[in-house]
């Protein structure tokens, strides 16, 4: 496959094009100063990826927001914040306060135009792990229309569930785009590239985080991943959209 060769592009958002893991640790640092509580950043993403997933896993049919909220009583539970058993209260007003602040994620600064550009050349798709009320806040900030938006409140399920993928596959099949013209871009190995490559998919890593994932020494807000080598590799979505566009001269 050439870069030159696609029509369709599938993206990830959190992590790909929205700045995931600086709006969750914003907010948890921001909700965790009010009771003396300081963690750092790299504290709250490993709270946050061993228990986001698990819950996922045993929900999948719950929205984004109720995700995030179980997910909050859990990291409380484990930072030593308030929690359900010690301060009911006070730890459901964190929860929802964490539940509802997806759409006050930033978007990364290059997304808006590297999607503009690429949107000349590929119908774009998004294959989220949010509910649709959580990305249309997020898509503000993108400004963007997308061909098609896929959500796991939609699908049904969560990725790295193969599910999300027949599904997308299913639409891009719909748009007339056969698999040898899709490319998925994503950050996450673990959500996106291990499961996307499963069902027959190339795959583009922005590795966004990767200076700063190697200096913390974590993985971040999701868990490790499977081996898995992606076809492509670049730091950022500019890079990417540049080396498409070049091919395409």
């Amino acid at each position: 496959m050439q870069l030159a060769d696609i029509r369709l592009l599938s993206f990830d958002c959190y992590g790909t094009l929205i700045d995931w893991e600086l709006g969750i640790t914003e907010t948890v640092s921001g909700l965790a100063a009010v009771h003396g509580v300081h963690p750092t950043d790299a504290e709250i993403l490993s709270q946050f990826a061993s228990h986001e997933t698990h819950v996922q896993d045993a929900n999948p049919t719950w929205t984004y927001p109720v995700i995030l909220a179980e997910t909050w009583r859990r990291m409380a539970t484990s930072m030593g914040l308030p929690d359900s058993l010690t301060h009911p209260a006070q730890c459901e007003r964190d929860a929802q306060a964490f539940a509802s602040s997806v759409p006050n994620w930033p978007a990364f600064d290059d997304s808006h135009e590297a999607l503009l550009d690429l949107q000349r050349q590929c119908k774009l798709v998004i294959l989220s792990n949010v509910d649709n009320e959580s990305f249309a806040g997020s898509n503000k900030r993108l400004d963007i229309t997308f061909d098609a938006i896929l959500t796991a409140q939609d699908i049904g399920s969560y990725k790295p569930d193969l599910n999300n993928f027949h599904v997308l596959l299913q639409r891009a099949s719909d748009m007339g785009v056969p698999l040898h013209q899709h490319l998925h871009v994503a950050q996450s190995l673990f959500h996106d590239h291990v499961p996307a490559q499963t069902v027959g998919l190339q795959t583009v890593w922005i590795n966004r985080y990767g200076a700063k994932r190697a200096a913390a020494g974590s993985v971040g807000a999701t868990p490790v991943a499977a081996a898995v080598t992606p076809h492509w590799e670049f730091a950022s979505l500019r890079a990417f959209a540049d080396a498409m566009l070049g091919e395409r001269g």
